[in-house]
């Protein structure tokens, strides 16, 4: 199985914590060229100064604010043009506030889409013609176990989840030909500080302790606990491969067995 990652460029968003973070870690391990992505650029040198350089791999950043497409594509355009193309791209960004979808606001819904969908739609458009050209490309969307099965109390997330999912399965079947896959991983419940905001808003909502709402939430997965983002990363790296040449268009839930549908 080829799982070797070495003279792939690998762009990942989102990368200074979380999911994001262990999967550039994870893809440098494999051997890709990392450039991380986020709007901290000490956290971005920081997780620079961690990534794996044992095969040669060349680390780099580019500070983006991803309520700006716009400057977003000028900004990895810019990139591009002055260092490489990219054969990886990992979508990968912070979710909407929490909430019935019925108390949503207008411009809950419009930095949601403009954060999740637009700066998805303008990063795809600005490395997929490097990825034609190398006859080798891997768009990763890090989405939600939402686009199976809506969360209660994440309204917001789950209406722009869904667009996302569909959005990538037609991107997917249109790039297809050119070498290029697009597939979605779902996490579920996973350690990061998104979940530990998620666990003391619903708290605070219910008037039960932190532990309480933690324990429930880990009884409802199968597994008994939460993710590793390590163990998200695994996911999102094997699909970089070209051992995964043949995956495509595909939602891969990695939730411990927790989303009650196929």
């Amino acid at each position: 199985m080829n799982l070797n990652l070495q003279h792939k460029n690998a762009l990942v968003c989102g990368s200074t914590q979380g999911i994001g973070k262990a999967a550039a870690k994870q893809l440098a391990e494999l051997g890709a060229n990392v450039t991380l992505t986020a709007r901290n650029e000490e956290k971005l040198k920081q997780v620079v100064s961690e990534l794996d350089t044992t095969k040669g791999q060349k680390h780099s950043y580019i500070i983006a604010d991803f309520q700006n497409p716009e400057e977003l594509r000028e900004k990895v355009e810019s990139f591009i043009k002055e260092n490489h193309a990219f054969h990886i791209l990992i979508n990968n960004t912070g979710g909407p506030a929490g909430g019935p979808v019925f108390n949503a606001k207008l411009d809950e819904f419009e930095r949601a889409f403009t954060q999740h969908l637009k700066c998805n739609h303008v990063l795809v458009q600005t490395v997929v013609g490097g990825m034609k050209e190398a006859g080798y490309g891997r768009i990763i969307n890090v989405i939600s176990t939402s686009v199976k099965q809506p969360l209660d109390g994440l309204g917001v997330s789950n209406t722009i989840r869904g667009a996302v999912a569909n959005w990538s399965k037609t991107l997917a079947n249109e790039l297809g030909q050119f070498g290029i896959t697009v597939n979605n991983v779902l996490p579920g419940a996973t350690a990061t500080e998104r979940l530990s905001e998620i666990i003391k808003n619903k708290a605070a909502k219910t008037g039960k302790t932190i532990d309480e709402v933690s324990t429930a939430m880990k009884n409802s997965v199968p597994a008994k606990r939460f993710a590793k983002p390590e163990e998200i990363a695994n996911a999102i790296a094997f699909l970089a491969t070209d051992a995964a040449s043949y995956i495509n268009g595909i939602n891969v839930p990695v939730d411990g067995g927790r989303t009650k549908s196929l």
